[in-house]
């Protein structure tokens, strides 16, 4: 299997070898059409183009440019919902130009005398070497951009037990593969922060705080479309956590008492206050209960009646419309939108054919089970769909 397409490049390297316009009748005193660079010069021109690529992009960033001032300067103000989109382009860039960086600093490492470089300036790249990695990881945990391997680890694991002989994969639990915020869940914000955000002891109070509002804003925005009102009451409370002083040590201990508890009450969403008690344990049925009454429904259309109205002393036909009324209503009675929560999820459980998401057809019949369900109100159907389709447990 050729992975890396290198197939077609060892057809060109045969097609020139063996080619009749090659010049191998004059030996060495000849000239060959085939000339074999040499790897120093081309390796040190590499390192030093990107590393002029890296200082130039990290030229803006405000002195002492130590880690803090690049979070800064490639995070933006974490108070701004929309500083980590902003400033996107410009962190992919800046992790782009890093790895580049390292690897030709890789390739040449055991040989940088012989490249030309002396041994100050050996050192030198060295140090920056290390130090850009360092703030390349610091900015993607900052920003909440870390590989999540969790989505994958069922699929991997049912590889591994299926192709691989050999005993079950097991979750170990490794903490280390953990986001900040499942960090925060299962060890506390203060080992979180120790073990994650500030493992080098090298930042602010303000910085990590930062750090934590940008980790929890990436958790409300990736899944917001599971449950849109429970979200959207947690982006208000951390609207609230934002603007909540740390700016000495007791301020700062309440800021990270609040951010654990919202991080909390994100991860156990079946805990909301208000629920039925018949919904509990029935995490896909809470998220339906819960904006059942907010979906947007079809007004039916409604027809003029003729009355009489007095203008200028005379009676007058006028028409008068009927208010528009819609075709799907949810109950007002808690009770009452917790049986219909429990009527959609149990018709999700019963009717919907295996595979479903993805599938047009399948989705069709998904509709169509959902459709007498929500009194046959086409765009209420359809929105109570897009919040179904989220959900992990259907």
């Amino acid at each position: 299997m050729d992975f890396k397409e290198l197939f077609k490049d060892v057809q060109e390297a045969i097609a020139v070898y063996s080619s009749d316009e090659l010049d191998i009748d004059q030996g060495n005193g000849g000239s060959n059409n085939v000339e074999l660079k040499n790897w120093l010069v081309e390796g040190k021109k590499q390192l030093d183009a990107a590393r002029e690529a890296l200082r130039y992009l990290c030229d803006p960033v405000p002195l002492p440019r130590e880690v803090e001032q690049f979070l800064h300067y490639f995070c933006g103000d974490a108070a701004n919902p929309h500083a980590l989109a902003d400033t996107e382009p410009l962190r992919i860039s800046f992790y782009k130009s890093v790895a580049t960086f390292v690897r030709g600093y890789a390739d040449i490492a055991q040989n940088l005398t012989e490249a030309g470089y002396p041994d100050t300036e050996a050192a030198a790249l060295q140090k920056e070497v290390d130090f850009y990695s360092e703030v390349r990881s610091a900015i993607k945990k900052h920003s909440g951009e870390e590989l999540d391997i969790k989505p994958y680890e069922a699929d991997m694991r049912h590889l591994l037990n299926t192709y691989v002989q050999a005993d079950p994969a097991a979750d170990m639990g490794n903490l280390n593969s953990l986001s900040l915020t499942e960090l925060i869940v299962e060890t506390g914000i203060n080992d979180a922060i120790a073990r994650k955000l500030n493992e080098k002891g090298k930042l602010s109070r303000n910085a990590i705080a930062e750090g934590i509002i940008n980790n929890v804003r990436k958790t409300i925005i990736r899944d917001q479309l599971t449950d849109p009102r429970f979200y959207a009451e947690m982006s208000k409370l951390l609207d609230d956590l934002i603007q909540q002083s740390r700016a000495d040590t007791v301020a700062y201990e309440a800021f990270l008492k609040k951010a654990e508890e919202l991080v909390r009450r994100m991860a156990k969403k079946d805990a909301v206050a208000g629920v039925p008690a018949v919904l509990h344990g029935k995490p896909e049925a809470i998220v339906l209960f819960n904006n059942l009454a907010s979906i947007p429904v079809t007004p039916l259309t409604s027809y003029p009646v003729k009355e009489e109205e007095e203008v200028g002393g005379h009676l007058i036909a006028a028409d008068k419309p009927q208010p528009k009324v819609s075709s799907f209503q949810c109950p007002h009675d808690d009770a009452q939108k917790a049986l219909l929560a429990l009527e959609i999820d149990r018709a999700m459980r019963e009717k919907a054919p295996a595979g479903w998401k993805g599938d047009e057809t399948r989705e069709k019949q998904v509709l169509n089970a959902l459709f007498p369900i929500m009194s046959r109100d086409r765009l209420a159907t359809e929105e109570i769909f897009k919040i179904i389709k989220n959900q992990p447990g259907y």
